[in-house]
């Protein structure tokens, strides 16, 4: 095994995240996500350290995001020292009471195999198929659009596909051609004594494929950095700050990899009107004093400028709940409901007539406060 093979293995590709061991799948993959964000780039140009930084988090997710290599990846550092070379102790096996001491040799060159998918950093076995990075991008919608869905446009730079070699990483007029030392596998077999392992082909990188004049453009990774005009389908019912992935839309693949997935973070402007809780729209409607004394009906707009009637029941207090089912929120699970507030307006501005209309009622209706005062 190289000394760059070595010490690749070696290094701590957890706290390279800055998780734990024991991490799950979901934290790993959010702390891979926070710190792509912080270190791509694009967000950091002209950073050299910072484009070092972020190689060195997509290589540790690369081998911890993934549950195969993962696995792979914590029995090489479960068995220490003793993974730094092959047939290093007689008879191929680790001396007595050593970790893996009963292991044979030969399932080391599949924990190395699925380690070492894609090869060493520098060295050809980089040409091996790599996905293309997320993207994040943020969109503003208003109250309306975000209810009942929109289609929006997004602009963003990111890597494509080339376009003067259409992904091929070959230039114009030529092609790549099968690999002639693996015969387009991407791996080979090595003899070591007794035993055998599989590694990428050093030559092709583990693509199978050699690139005899490389395209001019993306150097032969089949990718450029361009602008890109993104459509992205937001659907209905989305909630502020909520964030929507489009499959397939963020950064492309290198050498034949898939690309990654663009992920729009939403925001939703308030309405002046409307509220939201959950899937329930919320509205606060003004009633009169005998509206709420008498009982009435009144109509209550809805989200899609209609409206509906409701009956204020008679002696209503301000502040009253009242609920309009099925006139929410529409998603792909539920349908929410309206909640109505009835709220009392008390008139500030009394004409002659309305004084003496409420004077009149006044004078025939106990105040609520009597009996509280005769007990003083």
């Amino acid at each position: 095994m190289s000394d760059i093979q070595r010490d690749w293995f070696e290094k701590d590709y957890y706290k390279v995240l800055g998780v734990a061991e024991t991490a799950t799948p979901k934290e790993i993959t959010s702390a891979y996500r926070k710190l792509a964000r912080k270190l791509h780039p694009d967000a950091n140009p002209g950073d050299d350290a910072a484009e070092e930084r972020f190689k060195e988090v997509s290589a540790a997710y690369e081998v911890v995001g993934d549950p195969e290599k993962r696995d792979s990846y914590d029995e090489v550092r479960k068995m220490g020292p003793m993974a730094g070379g092959y047939g290093g102790f007689p008879g191929g096996g680790a001396p007595s009471g050593a970790p893996g001491g009963s292991r044979n040799m030969g399932d080391f060159g599949d924990i190395f195999g699925n380690l070492f998918g894609r090869g060493q950093p520098g060295q050809a076995a980089d040409r091996g198929p790599r996905r293309g990075a997320d993207l994040e991008a943020g969109v503003t919608l208003d109250f309306q659009s975000a209810v009942h869905g929109a289609t929006v446009t997004i602009q963003t730079s990111s890597d494509v596909k080339c376009p003067d070699c259409s992904g091929s990483g070959a230039a114009a007029g030529t092609a790549p051609r099968i690999c002639p030392e693996c015969g387009g596998s991407g791996s080979v077999i090595d003899e070591q004594g007794p035993f055998s392992f599989s590694r990428h082909c050093m030559l092709c990188g583990g693509s199978g494929h050699v690139i005899d004049d490389p395209c001019p453009t993306c150097r032969g990774e089949g990718v450029a950095h361009r602008p890109r005009t993104i459509k992205a389908k937001i659907p209905a019912g989305v909630r502020d700050g909520q964030r929507v992935r489009v499959k397939g839309r963020g950064a492309a693949g290198a050498n034949g990899g898939p690309d990654g997935d663009l992920f729009v973070v939403v925001k939703v402007t308030p309405d002046p009107v409307f509220g939201r809780s959950g899937d329930n729209l919320t509205i606060s409607v003004p009633v009169t004093v005998s509206e709420a004394a008498l009982g009435a009906n009144i109509a209550v707009p809805l989200l899609d400028g209609d409206s509906v009637t409701i009956v204020v029941p008679e002696g209503s207090e301000s502040g009253r709940k009242m609920k309009v089912r099925g006139r929410g929120v529409k998603t792909k699970k539920r349908v929410g409901d309206l909640v109505v507030t009835i709220v009392i307006d008390i008139p500030k501005n009394l004409t002659d007539e309305q004084r003496e209309a409420l004077e009149a009622y006044g004078a025939v209706t106990p105040s609520p406060r009597m009996g509280e005062t005769a007990n003083l």
